[in-house]
């Protein structure tokens, strides 16, 4: 590699790891990104995209489109350019054309007529694959795997991966995006699997990588080996170098466009989202539905992740009319309730509607009906979706950091787990939250938060500890579970706990599990009293345990309203009681006041447990130390049988409430077959001090219920929720 295109590519040979991507500063050595342009990127509410099919040029018909857009009142509409199928008269070399193609523009037509009807369009390209000329003339292009084989794709043997870190990207896809651009003036180009296919071991990426590092690719996925780490640390910074020499070669063109690429996530991305929310002037969340044992409150999820480090800006949710399953039935659809419930939640908080349908010959239009009526209430009530700040008192933490160098191959299960669990606690007990990213732990960030949740974020630097510590300190609260803050940001076991000093314990040098039989004693404090962690438990004597624990010893004043009960057999069945000689067991919980703040520390697992369990008792813990460290008046409060999902939210002149209704037999194992709706429920909200309530509606009824005002709170009933029932209070 030249100098001058290390230079390029944003770094030295030289340059250092660590100073490239520690916790909470740049990725690189550059200037800082210049800040997006508001532009139309918050103006679109609704969002369509039709994904042509090869043959589609000649053989669909555009009206038909056109007519369905405008009945939903599109505002945005992202179509099929180019990249591994041009859908428009390209003039790059290699660059595909549709066979159905001709002499025609399809792209170019539809978006023109778009655009007639006053919708922001934006093409989208692919960049994860390429035809046999290209691998006849550029070899190098290609994706290469550990064996040092080139990789054909595995659905279409005509085409052949690319690599994402080489020129594939950097100079041929440059070029189609600089043509697209230049023809056409999109609004952007939002690009599919612009990030690979996997791991690259073609003779650009151990070139540049050994210019990088000093060293050879890895072979390894453990995140403690050196040239794993370090890959890690080349993969995004050549990513994001690739996002901003393509947001520039098309700012350059059209200052008012940008390059909007599809990453972005929870723990499991790849992609640092903090860096993420700085590039992006608008994010795409390409989470279609659900599979497995995906819950229906995943998609509110993901609005709530991305909003974690996008702040205000817009952010809109992909959903797929399609089955999502491995298998891949593409042109199958949903259920309509399954396709109700997945968008509603994600409405809920906060996700506009984008709806995406490949091949533009309609096959099966069962989906249609039901997406134009989500749509059109959508449009009806919009000035209500359109939030400026959510109202949630509680945040929960998630961590990249710990996921990838922690959590490594088993992230899913040490990470994202414990994340679920305390979600779906979360939702059960009606708390409305929010969620926070972990390099966005300074006060700026957390202000609006009461309590922080640290479901086993393990890896946390000296600065991040330092920064929950002040946030105590001002007089926030903490949750905290499992191995928290006993691994530094690189993955790497400590002698004790960063945040020893709020948890009241230190690391007595041992992680127990998986246990069996294990258990927690419920204890009286001196007046013989359970705390109010142990609320509704009172009767219980003892509850189950988690299935990992950490060992500690107390280092502080605490109160322990948890003793752990050691393992015992549990067979034979004739041995299955707990040993008299067994030695005491150790606290089960951790409760502390802490200067301003209040702290709990759940040594066990206990989230990761409930997720796997679905324990009740659990489920109860979980709540009540939410409840004891919030402590104080909830923004909102709903009392009545079944599951919800609720959110609370404020516009410029009005509060909005959502109540999703989860209550379904399929609600842990989809699709829903059919909505079953809730009784009536109480409703309690918190109104901002200095504003008066001018009138309350609901949304979906479409009705004015009587309501009365509470020393500051607005107390009513809503009779009766099907699907998703939003109030809206409109503020003098």
């Amino acid at each position: 590699m030249t100098t001058s295109r290390r230079r390029f590519l944003g770094y030295t040979a030289s340059a250092t790891a660590a100073s490239l991507f520690e916790p909470g500063i740049r990725l690189w050595s550059q200037p800082p990104a210049v800040e997006p342009q508001s532009g139309w990127y918050d103006k679109p509410m609704r969002w369509a995209q039709i994904g042509f099919a090869e043959d589609d040029p000649g053989n669909y018909d555009p009206q038909f489109w056109l007519d369905y857009f405008k009945r939903l009142r599109i505002d945005a509409v992202t179509l099929n350019a180019g990249g591994a199928v041009a859908f428009y008269p390209t003039q790059v070399p290699f660059h595909y054309r549709s066979k159905w193609l001709g002499d025609m523009d399809t792209f170019g037509d539809l978006q023109k007529s778009c655009r007639a009807l006053g919708m922001v369009v934006v093409a989208r390209t692919d960049a994860h694959a390429c035809h046999q000329d290209v691998f006849d003339t550029h070899p190098d292009w290609i994706m290469v795997d550990a064996n040092g084989d080139k990789v054909r794709h595995p659905s279409d043997k005509d085409f052949w991966l690319t690599c994402a870190l080489g020129p594939y990207n950097f100079e041929f896809m440059t070029a189609v995006h600089e043509e697209i651009m230049t023809k056409y003036m999109t609004g952007g180009i939002f690009t599919n699997r612009w990030a690979g296919s996997g791991m690259c071991y073609c003779e650009h990426c151990q070139k540049n990588f050994q210019a990088f590092s000093g060293m050879a690719l890895p072979r390894t996925h453990n995140p403690q080996d050196p040239a794993r780490r370090q890959y890690i640390l080349w993969r995004q910074q050549r990513l994001f170098e690739l996002w901003r020499l393509w947001n520039g070669k098309i700012q350059s063109i059209n200052p008012n466009a940008s390059y909007i690429a599809n990453a972005g996530g929870g723990a499991l991305s790849e992609l640092d989202m903090k860096t993420v929310g700085e590039l992006a002037p608008t994010l795409f969340a390409d989470r279609q539905g659900r599979s497995g044992l995906t819950p229906p409150w995943a998609n509110g999820k993901n609005g709530k992740e991305y909003r974690a480090t996008l702040g205000r800006k817009a952010i809109v949710g992909i959903f797929s009319m399609g089955l999502e399953d491995k298998y891949r039935w593409k042109d199958s659809v949903q259920s309509d309730d399954e396709l109700r419930m997945w968008v509603a939640d994600g409405i809920a908080h906060d996700l506009r509607p984008w709806f995406t349908k490949f091949d533009c010959k309609v096959i099966d239009p069962r989906w249609m009906p039901v997406v134009e009526e989500i749509y059109k209430w959508h449009a009806a009530n919009e000035i209500y979706l359109r939030n400026e700040r959510p109202l949630a008192r509680v945040g929960l933490v998630y961590s990249q950091q710990t996921a990838t160098y922690y959590g490594g191959d088993e992230a899913r299960a040490k990470v994202e787990d414990p994340s679920l669990g305390f979600y779906q606690a979360l939702v059960e007990a009606r708390i409305p939250f929010g969620m926070v990213h972990d390099h966005l732990l300074g006060s700026e960030h957390v202000r609006p938060f009461r309590t922080l949740i640290l479901p086993n974020i393990a890896a946390l630097s000296t600065e991040q500890c330092k920064q929950l510590e002040v946030f105590v300190r001002d007089g926030g609260s903490l949750i905290a579970t499992y191995e928290t803050s006993l691994y530094n940001e690189w993955g790497v076991r400590q002698p004790n706990f960063g945040l020893a000093s709020l948890f009241g314990v230190n690391y007595a040098g041992k992680v127990e599990g998986p246990m069996k039989n294990s258990y927690l004693s419920l204890k009286k404090d001196s007046s013989g009293q359970y705390h109010p962690l142990l609320r509704d438990l009172e009767n219980a004597v003892r509850i189950i345990n988690a299935v990992n624990q950490v060992s500690v010893r107390p280092a502080g004043e605490g109160t322990y309203p948890l003793q752990v009960i050691p393992t015992y057999p549990d067979l034979p069945m004739e041995e299955v009681f707990p040993r008299k000689d067994a030695p005491a067991g150790q606290p089960g919980a951790i409760v502390r006041q802490v200067g301003k703040g209040r702290v709990v520390y759940l040594p066990g697992d206990i989230d990761r447990t409930f997720w796997e369990t679905l324990n009740f008792d659990q489920a109860r813990l979980l709540r009540n130390a939410v409840l004891w460290a919030t402590d104080e008046p909830a923004p909102l409060t709903v009392e009545g049988k079944g599951v919800l999902d609720v959110s609370v939210w404020e516009q410029k002149s009005s509060i909005t409430v959502h109540l999703v209704n989860l209550t379904n037999p399929m609600m842990m194992k989809g699709p829903v077959r059919e909505i079953i709706p809730i009784s009536v429920q109480k409703v309690r909200v918190q109104i901002p001090a200095g504003r008066k309530v001018k009138q309350v509606q609901l949304l979906v009824a479409g009705t004015k219920p009587d309501y009365r005002n509470d020393g500051g709170f607005l107390q009513l009933e809503v009779p009766s929720i099907g699907l998703h029932e939003v109030v809206a209070i409109d503020l003098v």
